[in-house]
């Protein structure tokens, strides 16, 4: 029988062909912890009586969220992973020595490689998806139990099959194609389903692109989203050290899909999520005409704060202002990113219009601190959630946008469209 490219990652996991629906123990080649997650984990690793990890090389720590600490509870917090890291000798754990957001450093990093199954104690890690990996969030026991055994059960997630044809005009991005989607299937459209782009635009849309799109797979209740390994993928780990060798699979001609969603992205336009879910997409000649007027635009996370969407914040800003009553907050994903930024003048350009630049962190996105909404107020934000309260107050309001969106409307104190 015919297997989608999830059906055959877990096949080769397993050792025997499996299918959507069924219930595998599979091994499991890289498990993500971060400073809210891991101590959980390490709580639950403890109480078990283990004594080691069932593969260290494949277990990684990554302090992105309150880190550098803002209070004592997660200075506390980022400790007790530190000690494990060190008691274990862990070779893979970051903080402020080699910091980024989790899910932006470790590709980066080459820990993530095409053909893996993969978890973290994060609901967003379905961003690793995008090598053409199977990447998927679970909670922090389950995260123990695979520190313990180096697998862990999966139900085999059926497929959704997204057709996108067409080439995206100069501002519409793989963030607006997935908040197209979600506005199409609701925020529990995909529940439990892979995600699986495909079509003639994905060879049109880079690695930011198809990381935005897998990352926000779970705000349509995706279990996974996936792009297949093609030459984009492949001049991407290029330069990359990689941790194990790839395993390249592709969805056979013939698989069985439980839906498919078929979009012109040529004549999509930017799309903005109203508050409160992100499936409360509307265009962006929508958004002008309700003339939204913002407090606050912020460029980051794991969803957008890779190099291409500086470098599109920086085209837009050059010789620019930040407008008077906004505030600009931008977050790079990992210090190498910030680093690259400063090196083309991105960082330069940010600053000079009145942008504010902070560490790697998930710090803003979740209204943890480096960018909390005050009472009633408005941002545009490149993040992935805009839930009541969900970057500070529970009156402030937050759309979500593409970089582009967001640069523009830092200058005009309003949600602009940048074409």
């Amino acid at each position: 029988m015919a297997q989608t490219i999830t059906e055959k990652i877990f096949s080769e996991h397993v050792g025997k062909k499996v299918f959507a629906g069924e219930i595998v123990r599979s091994s499991i080649d890289m498990v993500i912890g971060n400073d809210i997650t891991t101590p959980i984990s390490i709580s639950a690793f403890n109480l078990s009586g283990a004594t080691k990890l069932a593969n260290p090389d494949g277990f990684s720590i990554v302090l992105d969220h309150f880190i550098p600490a803002k209070d004592i509870a997660s200075a506390n917090q980022a400790r007790i992973s530190r000690d494990f890291a060190k008691k274990h000798n862990l070779k893979n754990f970051f903080d402020e020595k080699d910091m980024g957001i989790e899910h932006a450093l470790l590709p980066e990093k080459g820990l993530i490689v095409p053909g893996d199954v993969i978890i973290g104690a994060d609901s967003h890690t379905c961003t690793h998806g995008a090598l053409g990996a199977f990447s998927t969030g679970m909670g922090s026991t389950d995260l123990a139990f695979a520190m313990i055994t180096g697998g862990n059960w999966f139900k085999v997630p059926e497929s959704i099959k997204v057709i996108l044809s067409g080439k995206p005009g100069k501002y519409t991005t793989g963030k607006d194609i997935i908040l197209e989607i979600i506005r199409m299937i609701g925020v529990d459209g995909a529940l439990y389903k892979t995600l699986e782009f495909t079509g003639s635009t994905i060879e049109h849309l880079n690695m930011d692109d198809r990381f935005s799109m897998c990352n926000m797979a779970i705000e349509a209740g995706a279990k996974s989203g996936i792009v297949a390994y093609d030459d984009v993928t492949k001049e991407f780990l290029s330069d990359k050290n990689l941790a194990r060798k790839p395993k390249i699979h592709h969805s056979d001609a013939d698989a069985s899909y439980c839906q498919t969603l078929e979009i012109d992205v040529a004549n999509l336009e930017p799309v903005i999520a109203y508050p409160f879910l992100p499936s409360n997409g509307h265009s962006i000649t929508q958004a002008v005409k309700d003339n939204i007027k913002i407090d606050q635009a912020f460029i980051g996370s794991c969803t957008n704060g890779r190099l291409g969407d500086l470098k599109t914040a920086a085209e837009i800003l050059k010789g620019k202002k930040v407008h008077e009553d906004v505030r600009l907050i931008v977050t790079p994903g990992t210090q190498k990113i910030l680093q690259e930024a400063y090196k083309l003048g991105y960082m330069d350009i940010i600053i000079d219009a009145g942008g504010v630049v902070s560490n790697p962190t998930c710090g803003a996105c979740l209204g943890g601190y480096m960018g909390i909404l005050g009472d009633n107020e408005v941002a545009v934000s490149t993040t992935n959630r805009n839930f009541v309260g969900r970057m500070g107050s529970r009156s402030s309001k937050v759309y979500l946008a593409n970089s582009a969106v967001a640069a523009i409307s830092a200058i005009t104190g309003y949600i602009t469209d940048p074409r």
